[in-house]
């Protein structure tokens, strides 16, 4: 039952990076560069925050970003 939990949270993530993927590529190229640093900006974020540890409310983190 465990990795119920952890399988659900691997999916929601792909589906994100993949629905995120997706969209930058059926955009323009002025948008995609846009886009692109956006996500490139919310990855710098996490890399930080997760740099200090796990934070305790991490569904709660990736839901606000």
């Amino acid at each position: 039952m465990a990795n119920t939990g952890k399988t659900v949270a691997t999916l929601l993530i792909g589906a994100a990076v993949g629905a995120a993927v997706g969209y930058i590529l059926a955009t323009d190229k002025d948008k995609r560069q846009e886009g692109m640093e956006r996500i490139r900006d919310r990855f710098a974020d996490f890399k930080n925050k997760f740099s200090k540890g796990v934070p305790q409310d991490l569904e709660e983190e990736i839901y606000n970003a």
